[in-house]
């Protein structure tokens, strides 16, 4: 037994090793003066007649508090939607991934956690089959909460997990499929890092071996929200940091090479808190970026929307929001002129807090916009893109559903053409 006991905590010192972050290099940052464009409220009242329609709506839940995070579309034309319940599964909180046909009609559910509180904060479908989640896990690994990674089949069954982390916190927010077939994961660490908290992003094989990390931070705290694998293949990474930038807390965007090496890092943001979300690269090579804004815009968190060249120098940015708070994230390009904006409004809908959809052209004017929601809070926090106009949402809503908050999953149909679907369409890659 003492033998066991003494190669066990062997074998946990060389996993905390194989995981201690290799690039020790100061992080060069740069902050961008911004010249901000408001967007007028009238220019919302001016889309009233480009409204899509509503198709249907779905909600998924039980007795208690349940929210979906990310959603793919399956080969089959389903979808897969991942987060948290608390309605269901062994613990406090567990990871919960449902399917649906395209109608919305529940095929199959999982739920994958311990005794603790576990979460699913990314879907991706992978190309050969199955599905790769990254959230994050109180029940499983060396710290108080760490990485989560689960491979599963086509119907959910787990094939492997793996759980990545030191003795503080970690959160995956979000993860790929890479070029060479295996996967990336970006989020937050307390473990590594410069200081009390730092981006970070892991990179594994296929079967969720690590292959390199990295940290990139400074002496506050930052964290990574969204990661795609750039034209190059390399990586860019938006979140927010409070080490660098202009304010209390801005919106930094990291790009790096293929083995995850600093090639160049931007903030933005003003004198108040800034966050970033999410961020596309663009088909002219640059990226834009969607957050919220408390330093620019009409009144306490905005929209905000920036666009940049290849080298995340801002070409232009715009704020969309009215008196409340105003919250976007998640941004896609649909076509080669126009992209679609998702998260929620107090400004505009029904109740406390409505999902909001926004597509702009690429200068940032509004061409449509769509609230929904209840009298109650409703938010939206993924979106995919199916062809002829066809946008599937998820979210968390309180005004319909079983519990104090289910799963949400929104289908709408933008018709007004404005988004040069015919000819310039991008197909759907998630």
């Amino acid at each position: 037994m003492k033998t066991r006991f003494i190669i066990l905590l062997a074998s946990i010192f060389m996993l905390f090793l194989s995981l201690a972050p290799s690039d020790a290099s100061p992080t060069i940052y740069e902050n961008n003066q911004l010249n901000t464009t408001n967007t007028d409220i009238a220019q919302f009242n001016r889309c009233e007649n480009n409204l899509p329609i509503i198709l249907w709506n779905k909600t998924y839940g039980g007795s208690s508090d349940d929210c979906a995070y990310s959603i793919v579309i399956d080969s089959d034309n389903g979808y897969v939607l991942a987060g948290y319940t608390y309605s269901f599964g062994s613990g406090d909180s567990d990871a919960w991934l449902i399917k649906t046909d395209t109608f919305g009609n529940l095929l199959w559910n999982k739920t994958y956690g311990g005794a603790r509180h576990d979460e699913a904060h990314s879907i991706t479908r992978i190309p050969n089959g199955g599905f790769i989640i990254a959230g994050v896990t109180n029940s499983f690994g060396l710290g108080d909460f760490d990485f989560w990674l689960i491979r599963t089949d086509s119907f959910g069954s787990i094939l492997w997990s793996k759980t990545y982390g030191g003795i503080g916190n970690e959160e995956a927010w979000s993860v790929i499929v890479t070029s060479d077939g295996g996967f990336a994961i970006a989020g937050w660490t307390t473990s590594f890092g410069a200081g009390s908290g730092d981006f970070w992003l892991v990179k594994t094989d296929a079967y969720g071996n690590v292959e390199w990390n990295k940290t990139y931070g400074g002496e506050y705290f930052e964290a990574a929200t969204c990661l795609k694998q750039t034209q190059d293949g390399g990586f860019v990474l938006v979140g927010y940091t409070y080490s660098y930038g202009a304010g209390g807390s801005d919106i930094w965007l990291v790009k790096t090479d293929k083995y995850g090496n600093n090639q160049w890092n931007m903030t933005y943001g003003g004198p108040n808190e800034d966050y970033g979300f999410c961020v596309v690269q663009t088909t002219d090579g640059g990226y834009a970026i969607a957050g919220s804004t408390s330093s620019f815009g009409a009144s306490v968190y905005d929209f905000w929307l920036i666009k940049t060249n290849g080298l995340g120098q801002p070409v232009w940015n715009k704020t969309y929001g009215g008196p409340g708070y105003d919250e976007a994230w998640y941004i896609m390009q649909v076509s080669e002129d126009s992209l679609v904006i998702a998260g929620w409004t107090e400004s505009f809908g029904l109740g406390g807090s409505d999902c909001w959809i926004i597509a702009v052209d690429f200068q940032g004017q509004i061409l449509w916009h769509q609230t929904w929601g209840g009298e109650k809070n409703d938010y939206a926090y993924s979106l995919a893109f199916e062809l002829d106009g066809i946008f599937i949402l998820c979210g968390q809503t309180q005004s319909l559903g079983a519990g104090g908050s289910d799963f949400l999953l929104l289908k709408f149909w933008e018709v007004s053409n404005k988004l040069s679907f015919g000819g310039s369409r991008i197909p759907l890659l998630k």
